[in-house]
């Protein structure tokens, strides 16, 4: 058997033992993860040699009865139960998929402490399970997070609804220009920090790439958030892009189809149908670069069916495109 797979059955096991009050027998055990008995013998023993407190005791109907001992944290009060903190313990892997952000140096202490909470043996029977449980890292900004300073200036902004102003690096323009805004969410998505802040200029919300903000400074004055404003982060989007919704219905070849059709790709998708096993995704979204990227993704497998505005923008990227070849 899999070294991966004996793994995460011992770990079955103990939830099956810390969820059981009364404790649970061996052949329950072996008939709930269909494995006999022996097998669940050496799990057992495999656990208490990695330090975890089971115990076995017989009842009055003379059946023995393992179980997993709630008091192996010693009276600390820390308000989780065992298999709470080795889950914590186990997550340490996917949240190296926010890496190099402004909160990994927190991250990285709390997950210090919590190790201290675990024996070395323990934590030795853990290390083995990231091996099966991984998080690919997405792509990040180019500079490794924000400063310290400006998120710490941002976070207070944010909680205490005061007016910021702040200078920052536009791509788009290729500027640098300072504005006066009302933070109102920070936001982590598709490897970076982005600020949601309503602009007085604008008379609207909107995105800032934190890892371009160069300053901020607070000022005395404070801001009445707008309902609403930033609940749902880009919740129109598939990036990162707080423009109105307006729907959009795409083709998909019968090839792609299975694909298309196993995700959900937008909360507002709906789907039929098309002419000879073709799909057809409809969406309520933005009409943005990040939707545009999308759908050239998918190369001459997809195809726009409207707006006919969109499907000129895609129809003139792909002719820049050619040209470049």
């Amino acid at each position: 058997m899999p070294r991966n797979q004996e793994v995460i059955r011992q770990w079955k096991v103990l939830h099956a033992l810390e969820s059981s009050r009364h404790g649970t027998t061996i052949p329950a055990l072996a008939g709930e993860l269909d494995v006999t008995t022996r097998t669940i013998r050496r799990d057992l023993a495999a656990l208490q040699e990695a330090g975890f407190p089971l115990f076995d005791e017989r009842d009055d109907e003379g059946h023995v009865r393992w179980r997993l001992d709630g008091q192996v944290l010693k009276g600390l009060e820390t308000g989780f139960t065992l298999q709470e903190l080795c889950a914590l313990y186990l997550s340490r892997n996917l949240l190296e998929a926010v890496g190099a952000t402004p909160f990994q140096r927190d991250l990285t202490l709390a997950f210090r402490r919590l190790e201290k909470l675990l024996t070395p043996r323990m934590r030795r029977f853990l290390d083995r399970l990231p091996g099966v449980l991984v998080a690919k890292r997405g792509p990040r900004t180019a500079a490794a997070g924000a400063s310290s300073d400006v998120v710490g200036k941002l976070l207070e902004a944010t909680l205490h609804n005061r007016v910021a102003s702040m200078t920052y690096h536009s791509v788009s323009s290729a500027a640098v220009r300072d504005y006066v805004v009302h933070p109102h969410r920070l936001a982590f998505a598709q490897g970076g920090l982005y600020l949601l802040a309503f602009v007085p200029a604008y008379k609207d919300i909107r995105t800032f790439a934190v890892d371009r903000i160069t300053s901020v400074s607070l000022e005395k004055q404070t801001f009445v958030p707008k309902e609403g404003a930033g609940d749902e982060v880009f919740a129109n989007s598939l990036g990162v892009n707080t423009g109105p919704a307006a729907q959009v219905d795409i083709e998909f070849e019968p090839r792609v189809a299975p694909y298309v059709r196993a995700r959900v790709w937008h909360a507002s998708q709906q789907l039929r149908e098309g002419p000879g096993g073709a799909l057809v995704l409809s969406m309520n979204v933005c009409h943005d670069w990040a939707l545009r990227s999308w759908i050239l993704s998918w190369g001459s497998f997809a195809r726009v069916l409207a707006p006919a505005a969109l499907a000129k923008e895609l129809r003139t990227d792909l002719q820049a495109a050619t040209e470049r070849y």
